[in-house]
């Protein structure tokens, strides 16, 4: 008898094929599927995605709300999902970690703006908007942008694909999909999202690999483009009210041109330094995870 219709004999007529336990076995393929790295990568990037995508652009504090929903979502799709623990969003220590970050976030753009304006590629004078109101659109807008960014980067992509090919690749292929996501920005070019890459997909996924901790890369992301924001320098190629003007002078390498910062020499040489740097805290400190090897197959 074949061994077609002896599966066909043991379900019954028209039944799917069953485990032993009396459950659907393509069922049981489906959780194993579901519940792989890429499984949940892709579950938990279209949920925080879903969030993001209709609260990042809201009045007041919608952008805060929508943060705070994204990671309930990410919580959740870890934890019934991914099955594991969620340390990375601990609460405990958190003010502590998103301090941290925030000031390494702040002083690499002070100190790139410093420079470009030192070599004559910046001048700033001051805008004239009402300062609270400002302040308190941009601190809203970019906690929004920095929090779902992070989680969809780091939190998701980043740890699932480690858990494939290593950190070494995760960190490779999500610094590279970052930039990638930047050339729908104003203003972007192939050296743009090249620059986005290196020095902040490559930087902020050195940074979690690190602290291994969403609220201090959060932190980073949420000083460095709310420093800029508040410069009048376009974040990413988007220009939003700040409390100063920039006036832009000389060549687009030096200053980035309509793009912004992100697109200068200057802050791509400091952001790979720094990345360097932080890559090489986390293998001293053993939170690299190394290339899974293929299984090995025995001949019978």
């Amino acid at each position: 008898m074949s061994t077609t219709s002896t599966a066909r004999h043991a379900g019954g007529p028209g039944r799917p094929d069953t485990g032993p336990d009396g459950h659907d076995a393509r069922d049981g393929r489906l959780d194993r599927i579901v519940r792989s790295p890429l499984g949940w990568m892709l579950t938990g990037l279209v949920g925080v995605g879903l969030v993001s995508g209709l609260t990042a652009t809201g009045p007041g504090p919608v952008p805060v709300l929508g943060a705070v929903a994204a990671v309930a979502v990410y919580w959740l799709v870890m934890r019934r999902v991914a099955r594991r623990s969620t340390p990375e969003i601990a609460r405990r220590g958190a003010g502590r970690e998103a301090l941290l970050g925030g000031a390494i976030g702040l002083g690499f753009v002070m100190v790139s703006a410093l420079l470009i304006t030192a070599f004559g590629g910046y001048s700033f004078s001051w805008a004239g908007h009402g300062f609270m109101a400002v302040v308190w659109s941009a601190v809203m807008v970019q906690i929004g942008t920095a929090v779902t960014e992070e989680l969809l980067f780091r939190g998701l992509a980043l740890q699932a694909l480690e858990q494939l090919w290593g950190s070494r690749a995760a960190i490779v292929i999500t610094g590279m999909f970052f930039g990638i996501a930047h050339l729908g920005t104003p203003g972007a070019s192939a050296w743009g999202a090249l620059a986005i890459a290196l020095e902040a997909g490559v930087m902020l996924g050195a940074a979690f690999l690190w602290r291994r901790n969403i609220w201090f890369v959060a932190g980073l992301h949420f000083a460095w483009n709310t420093t800029e924001q508040l410069l009048g320098i376009p974040v990413s190629g988007h220009t939003s009210e700040g409390l100063f003007t920039v006036d832009v002078h000389g060549s687009t390498v030096l200053t980035g041109g309509g793009f912004g910062l992100e697109a200068a020499l200057v802050p791509v040489v400091i952001g790979v330094l720094l990345a360097v740097r932080m890559f090489v805290l986390a293998r001293r400190g053993s939170r690299l995870l190394p290339r899974r090897s293929a299984p090995h197959t025995q001949a019978g």
